[in-house]
């Protein structure tokens, strides 16, 4: 079954660089209708292939650089945390030593400082995602009306 699933393959393909040529070499009015069908049909089926595979390519590139964008706003996230547990104890300390006499009250301004920063990083990570989403093939849509203005504008110079 091998043999004939290759024998099968180059077939069909044989005769498709055989027809360009013969289509390509006439003008379209030497061409008869059917040819004429035969040829558009097979441009606009391939222009619709490019034009899918034109939105798949888009959408994918802004789903992987929101994607990544999230993993590593998440990794920082993560690691400020850390950072921040660590620091805050020693910074309500200090607090409590050199200004006030009660240590919740320098935990209290620190946190005051964490909220402030917590709301700056929310903002960016805001505009970040906003810029991002939704992820629309702009280009192919572009590219679409443009290929539906060419045909309206040919329609309407034949009649």
């Amino acid at each position: 079954m091998t043999d004939g699933e290759a024998t099968q393959q180059p077939a069909p393909s044989a005769p498709e660089p055989a027809l360009p040529p013969d289509d390509a070499g006439k003008p379209p009015e030497e061409m008869t209708v059917g040819e004429l069908v035969f040829e558009v049909s097979d441009r606009a089926s391939v222009l619709i292939r490019e034009e899918i595979e034109l939105a798949k390519t888009e959408v994918t590139e802004k789903f992987n650089r929101l994607l990544r964008g999230s993993v590593a706003g998440a990794a920082a996230g993560v690691f400020v945390l850390l950072a921040l547990l660590m620091a805050m104890h020693g910074v309500a300390w200090v607090l409590n030593d050199l200004v006030f006499d009660n240590f919740w009250a320098g935990f209290f301004v620190e946190a005051a400082l964490f909220l402030l920063i917590a709301a700056g990083a929310g903002l960016f990570a805001w505009r970040a995602f906003k810029r991002g989403a939704p992820p629309t093939p702009d280009m192919a849509i572009e590219e679409a009306r443009e290929i539906k203005a060419a045909f309206s504008e040919n329609g309407q110079e034949d009649t």
